[in-house]
């Protein structure tokens, strides 16, 4: 994992990271925006970046942008929201062929730069306010997202768990907000919304690639310039998750559905996050209970006992949270849940052998490397450490990793605590038990 170092600077109130590499033909640009997640501002937030990447003051339509990236040689544009911990995240990407590997002397970076803040900082708008007919597009697009997240029920059964499990914490709000939430949505309040997201986010852009140093940091003055008012209160903290984790009597919460299989999902509460101490050690103990094909839950739960269609687990590291998910026929709740709740007591109690860790250590070593081999991945962990509120240096992992013992793995396994169980059962099922 031998790594340029990073390159940090700003341009006005931006972050600026360049990531040095000659591995790829391409350019990779991708702007991130931290806010804490709302509930006022949810909903508006997932539709931004829609909105902004359908028309630019230089490229009114979806086509003339379309037409636009593939004059690039190609050049690919992506807008997206995530949620990671209390953050509400939107993104752009760009990937872009590096001129270096041109025939011709185009100046393909400093139209990919220009090309992008077009679109980030220079939206189509009239009258203080965005284009009427993009923002009905774009929200008659989110309700048919929103929709499918219904017809989809494993993510269902995860939304309904999450809401439950944090009813009263950010991190209960779904990242693409709010049905209900669109019909106040208008061109105006969005553009109000728009301006102050570049008055208060946290702005990190980062670039990687094969370009010279001096010459990106002119382009990037040139075009991504933000400037802040000296009185702009900006809010760039995650709200403190740990005052919201009360300790509690797991709770258990069960709907009925008109559907053939039955969607188990667990959530936990770990107590450690990224950049705590243990982080390692509740990843490899995330691997050996149920986040690899040799874990616990594929073997014990799948396998064995062919009590679910699917088993597995993974953790929210933002958030400190062990997400268990299971498919399973509905009149098997009882005879699931006890053996998922005996793969978390043997954890608890050692019941692993030293070839389970190191398996488990191989497996993440080469997902992460795995990781670090492409941009979007490179990126996404070094944001990681601008995100999380401890940082990790990236060439300190597998040295992290090789050090977790048998021991701290259980000592991370013991600070786990089940919050809330989430079943969602068949009606025609639970009828015939």
């Amino acid at each position: 994992m031998n790594q340029e170092p990073v390159i940090h600077f700003q341009s006005g109130s931006i972050n600026v990271h360049y990531i040095p590499s000659t591995t790829f033909k391409t350019n990779t640009f991708v702007i991130q925006l931290k806010a804490p997640l709302a509930k006022d501002t949810v909903t508006k937030r997932a539709i931004l970046p829609q909105v902004l990447q359908s028309g630019s003051e230089d490229y009114p339509t979806r086509l003339a942008l379309r037409s636009a990236l593939e004059d690039l040689y190609g050049a690919s544009l992506q807008g997206d929201i995530v949620k990671k911990g209390e953050n509400q995240i939107m993104s752009f990407r760009m990937d872009i062929a590096n001129e270096k590997f041109l025939k011709d002397n185009t100046p393909l970076m400093e139209q990919g730069l220009k090309l992008l803040s077009s679109v980030f900082l220079h939206p189509k708008i009239s009258n203080n306010q965005f284009d009427d007919k993009i923002l009905s597009d774009e929200i008659r697009t989110q309700r048919q997202k929103l929709a499918s997240i219904f017809d989809d029920k494993m993510r269902f059964a995860n939304k309904r768990l999450t809401e439950e499990m944090c009813k009263n914490e950010p991190f209960g709000l779904h990242v693409l907000g709010e049905e209900k939430d669109l019909d106040a949505i208008d061109s105006k309040n969005l553009f109000e919304y728009y301006q102050q997201v570049l008055q208060n986010d946290q702005i990190d852009f980062y670039i990687m690639g094969d370009m010279d140093h001096d010459d990106l940091k002119e382009m990037i003055e040139k075009y991504f310039m933000i400037t802040r008012n000296e009185t702009t209160n900006t809010n760039n903290n995650s709200p403190d998750s740990s005052a919201n984790q009360q300790s509690r009597e797991p709770r258990e919460v069960v709907e009925e559905q008109e559907i053939q299989q039955g969607k188990l999902h667990l959530g936990y509460r770990t107590n450690v996050t990224y950049g705590d101490q243990e982080y390692f050690a509740l990843q490899l103990f995330n691997g050996i209970f149920g986040g690899f094909s040799h874990s616990k839950l594929f073997i014990n739960v799948r396998e064995k006992a062919s009590l679910a269609y699917y088993a597995a687990s993974r953790i929210e590291s933002m958030k400190g949270l062990l997400i268990v998910m299971a498919g399973i026929e509905s009149n098997k709740y009882d005879e699931a849940t006890s053996i998922i709740f005996k793969q978390m007591e043997d954890m608890q109690n050692g019941e692993f052998t030293e070839e389970d860790i190191e398996q488990t250590k191989a497996v993440f070593k080469n997902q992460i490397l795995e990781t670090m081999d492409s941009p979007r991945g490179r990126i996404e962990l070094e944001y990681q450490n601008e995100v999380g509120v401890g940082r990790i240096p990236l060439e300190e992992w597998m040295t992290r990793i090789d050090e977790v013992t048998k021991e701290d793995i259980v000592q991370v396994a013991s600070k786990i605590q089940l919050d809330t169980t989430y079943f969602l059962k068949g009606k025609e099922e639970s009828a015939n038990e």
